[in-house]
C-alpha cells in the first residue's frame, strides 16, 4: 500500500479554531477508577473449577458465614455455578450518592462463561481504600459459545461483560472547584504557542487579566467569588474559540506493523536513496533412488535442496526536497518502497539530515 493512502487525511490544511473545551481540561474535574472483588452465581455449569481455584471456595465460605450459614471446616465443595470476578468502574466527577454508574465484570478464575450470571453485592473501593460504590446485578454478555468432544465454537468474549447502571454510588469525591479564587486549565498537549493564544482569547472575551500562563501547559484563571457564578463562568470559557499553534514536525513509525504517519509540517531536503530487498528461497524435494532389478540393493530416499537468492532494486533514486506534505509524499512514493521498507528509509534519511522532522518509533 502506498504512503499516500496512509496520509490522505493529513494533507496540509490551515489550522482552524477549536473550542477551548476540546483543547484543555479543568484541573480537579477528573474520573476516579474503582475496583472490587466479588462472586457471580447462577452460571449454567460454566463456573470456576473449585479444585483449581481455591479462592472461589474461600470467598464463598466467608460470604455464607456473614449470612449465618456455617460450612464445616475441610468441606470439599464441588461448585459449578459460581465464579470469582473482578469488578471495575469509573466514578465520574461531581457524582452524588444514590446515582448509578456502569460496571465491568471480568472472570479471574477458569470459568468457561459468565453468561446469565448474577453478581452478588460487591463493594468498589478507590485508591484510598474507601468504599465509594456497591455493585450488584445481572450481567449482559454479548457472546455465545458451545463445546463438545474437544471441539469448541465461541463468538466474542464470554469471560467478561458489563452491567449498565450496576453500581450505586455511596460516597462522593469532594471537589473544591475554584474555592481559592483561581481555576487551573490544563492543555491536552504541551505547546507554548497554543497556551499564549488561549490566554489572549480568554482575556479578550472575559476581560484583561483574567488568565495567566504559568507554563507551556497550565493556565491560571481568576474565578468569580460566588460559587453559583463559577458554572456559568466556566461554560463561557469552554466555548471560547482558540486557533492552536502548528505542532512540531513529526513522523511516527509503528515498528510492529510498519505503519508510518507524518503531520503536515514534515519537510525533506534533496537526497539520493538506494534501497533493495534481499530474498532467499529454499526449495527442498525428496529424491528416490531405485536399485537395479535382482541387485539386492535397497531403495534410498534423499533430500535435494535448491537455493535461490534474489535482490531487487538497489539503484539510486533522487528524492526531491518538498515544500509541502504533498511534495514529501510524492518524493517518497517515487522510491516504490512498501511501508516496511519506508521505515528503514526514513531512519536513514533522519541520520543523514535530509528529514526535517522528529522521528518517533512506537
Amino acid at each position: 500500500m502506498r504512503l499516500c493512502l496512509l496520509l490522505a487525511a493529513l494533507m496540509a490544511l490551515p489550522s482552524q479554531a477549536e473550542r477551548l473545551k476540546d483543547l484543555a481540561s479543568i484541573q480537579g474535574v477528573r474520573d476516579n477508577p474503582l475496583i472490587g472483588y466479588g462472586l457471580m452465581v447462577g452460571l449454567d455449569g460454566s463456573g470456576d473449577q473449585t479444585m483449581q481455584t481455591p479462592f472461589t471456595t474461600q470467598s464463598l465460605s466467608n460470604m455464607l458465614g456473614q449470612l449465618g450459614v456455617t460450612v464445616p471446616p475441610g468441606t470439599n465443595m464441588q461448585l459449578k455455578n459460581v465464579a470469582a470476578v473482578m469488578v471495575t468502574a469509573t466514578l465520574p466527577p461531581f457524582v452524588r450518592p444514590g446515582q448509578n454508574i456502569d460496571i465491568t465484570v471480568s472472570s479471574m478464575g477458569n470459568a468457561k462463561s459468565l453468561r446469565g450470571g448474577t453478581l452478588l453485592m460487591t463493594p468498589l473501593k478507590g485508591i484510598d481504600g474507601q468504599v465509594y460504590a456497591l455493585a450488584q446485578g445481572n450481567m449482559v454478555v454479548g457472546g455465545a459459545g458451545a463445546s463438545a468432544n474437544g471441539s469448541q465454537v465461541k463468538v466474542n468474549q464470554l469471560s467478561s461483560g458489563r452491567i449498565p447502571g450496576g453500581a450505586i454510588v455511596e460516597r462522593a469525591v469532594e471537589s473544591t472547584l475554584g474555592g481559592d479564587g483561581t481555576l487551573m486549565l490544563e492543555l491536552n498537549s504541551t505547546d507554548f504557542g497554543t497556551v499564549q493564544k488561549a490566554v489572549e482569547a480568554i482575556n479578550r472575551n472575559m476581560g484583561p487579566g483574567t488568565a495567566t500562563a504559568l507554563d507551556a501547559r497550565v493556565i491560571q484563571v481568576r474565578a468569580p467569588a460566588l460559587p453559583e457564578e463559577r458554572v456559568g463562568f466556566l461554560a463561557r470559557i469552554e466555548n471560547i474559540d482558540v486557533a492552536p499553534a502548528q505542532s512540531a514536525a513529526k513522523v511516527v513509525i509503528n515498528a510492529r506493523t510498519g505503519s508510518v504517519v507524518m503531520n503536515q509540517n514534515v519537510r525533506v531536503n534533496d537526497c539520493a536513496v538506494a534501497h533493495g530487498n534481499l530474498s532467499v528461497v529454499i526449495n527442498t524435494e525428496p529424491v528416490v533412488s531405485q536399485p537395479n532389478p535382482l541387485s539386492g540393493g535397497k531403495t534410498v530416499t534423499a533430500q535435494r535442496s535448491q537455493i535461490e537468492l534474489s535482490q531487487g532494486g538497489g539503484a539510486l533514486q533522487v528524492v526531491r526536497g518538498g515544500a509541502s506534505l504533498a511534495d514529501v509524499i510524492k518524493g517518497l512514493n517515487s522510491l516504490g518502497a512498501n511501508p516496511q521498507d519506508l521505515v528503514s528509509i526514513l531512519q536513514a534519511m533522519k541520520a543523514a539530515g535530509a528529514l526535517r522532522a522528529e522521528l518517533e518509533i512506537i
